[in-house]
């Protein structure tokens, strides 16, 4: 696997439970060459996963995960080379985060409103960084803990995934603004796990407004998506990225997927740089 790359995964930053640099190390036990750190609407996690990286030998891809919705649904936006290091950027991602907010306050009051004894308060007090960046995995735990539910699983299917009982959706960015914000920022723009939407003709609106590339390979796209997203990768000239979203371990089960599980090529990483070098030049 010398010559793959997994760039789809999140850290302790955001809803992951592992530290930056233990990505990397993971990555490396792998046998990857390299691993993006694509946390949800931060940056955070990205310098010390690339110190970590310089040790390791392993590259690091700076990204990010922007949240955004569209069709009643939540879509989200892979950005890539993004200047993460720039406050601008980092305070444009912060008013995001607050969407973010303000929907786990929705989901909360509807769980409420089920009978089921769940605060704000107990779920961000899950995590003590003085930038909390909360989601629904958080939530899912503290379901978990009450014993509401007994799996990560069974909290998204029952209660927070698209169609369940607590399932909220505020208003928030469009994809294509989420497609601008990243190439304005000189980054590179994927769609995220488009199997996951069941939405094929939102995909070719994102193509006409400006998508750099489709996460081809994830968990999520069944044998079937993957040979049908490859395919319109190809078609338009796209991109083909993968990635595992490997968001750490709950319980004793890695969530979303092991990291390395779904992979691309260290040629795709090559091509998201120079994509992302020449945008910066301009």
């Amino acid at each position: 696997m010398q010559n793959r790359a997994d760039l789809h995964s999140h850290t302790t930053a955001s809803d992951g439970t592992c530290e930056p640099k233990e990505n990397v190390r993971l990555a490396k036990e792998a046998g990857l060459a390299a691993i993006a750190i694509t946390d949800h609407d931060i940056v955070a996690g990205i310098p010390e996963a690339i110190e970590a990286g310089k040790a390791l030998g392993i590259e690091v891809v700076p990204g990010v995960e922007i949240s955004s919705s569209a069709h009643g649904q939540d879509i989200h936006v892979l950005g890539y080379y993004i200047p993460y290091d720039d406050e601008a950027f980092r305070q444009t991602l912060s008013g995001l985060r607050e969407t973010r907010h303000e929907r786990n306050k929705m989901i909360i009051a509807k769980l409420q409103e089920l009978g089921l004894d769940i605060t704000l308060e107990a779920v961000y007090a899950r995590k003590q960084e003085p930038d909390k960046n909360i989601g629904r995995p958080h939530i899912a735990e503290e379901l978990m803990r009450k014993g509401y539910v007994r799996t990560m699983e069974e909290a998204f299917d029952k209660y927070l995934g698209k169609g369940g009982l607590a399932y909220a959706n505020p208003e928030r960015i469009t994809p294509e603004q989420a497609i601008r914000l990243i190439k304005s920022a000189g980054g590179v723009a994927v769609l995220a796990h488009p199997g996951l939407y069941g939405d094929d003709e939102l995909v070719g609106d994102l193509i006409v407004h400006g998508l750099d590339g489709i996460e081809v390979w994830h968990p999520d796209n069944d044998r079937e998506a993957v040979i049908r997203y490859r395919q319109l990768a190809e078609d338009n000239g796209l991109i083909m990225t993968g990635g595992s979203d490997f968001h750490g371990w709950r319980g004793e089960e890695p969530y979303h997927a092991m990291l390395g599980s779904s992979t691309t090529s260290t040629e795709a990483v090559e091509q998201l740089k120079n994509i992302a070098r020449q945008r910066q030049r301009a």
